[in-house]
């Protein structure tokens, strides 16, 4: 392990980092960690502030786990290499250093990472998240929103084990677990049937 694919790591972590949310919420005032889920994604900024600033939060999630592997990827890569580095923008994501470790859900961000390392399957998946949104309310699921996206999110990465090998679907099924368990608490309130307030 070289320091070269050290550092580029780290900068691919620094870049998930950035918490688009809180950049959409300039100049409101409002601390998005600290009013409605208080998670720093889409999701919370569509419900407290305006669908134009939500679309900033989900753009700027998307791009930085896709503009992360364009800027720090290199044609020798391979495969485990690049799902690595997609990886650590999503954990960057999840945990950023700028809100003391706490920060959002890393589905979006994931689907960044999708978009350059499969674009195909990332496509099929964004054709299958407001289906199943749309089942999902219909069926009256509470937390449509948050089960929708892991549905989806699992199977796309059924969909890389079974067509893309090994190596590239453990590293997807690596950042399908973080976004698991970084919706614990809304599987926790799909347990108790509660439609309480959550982001992605």
């Amino acid at each position: 392990m070289d320091s070269f694919f050290l550092v580029r790591l780290l900068l691919s972590f620094l870049i998930g980092s950035i918490p688009f949310a809180v950049v959409a919420m300039w100049g409101t005032g409002i601390d998005i960690t600290k009013v409605g889920s208080r998670n720093p994604g889409f999701n919370n900024v569509l419900r407290v502030a305006s669908k134009g600033r939500a679309l900033v939060a989900l753009v700027g999630d998307m791009s930085k786990g896709y503009l992360a592997l364009v800027a720090l990827s290199r044609p020798a890569d391979s495969p485990a290499v690049l799902w690595s580095f997609g990886l650590a923008a999503v954990l960057g994501h999840c945990f950023t250093p700028w809100l003391r470790f706490r920060g959002g859900k890393g589905v979006a961000t994931t689907t960044g990472v999708l978009f350059f390392l499969d674009w195909k399957l990332a496509f099929a998946g964004g054709l299958l998240y407001p289906l199943f949104r749309v089942i999902g309310r219909r069926l009256g699921w509470a937390q449509e929103g948050a089960i929708a996206s892991l549905i989806m999110l699992g199977a796309v990465t059924a969909l890389i084990l079974a067509l893309r090998g090994t190596a590239s679907g453990l590293f997807a099924l690596g950042a399908l677990t973080v976004v698991v368990l970084r919706h614990t608490a809304n599987l926790r309130d799909v347990l108790f049937g509660k439609k309480a307030q959550a982001g992605t």
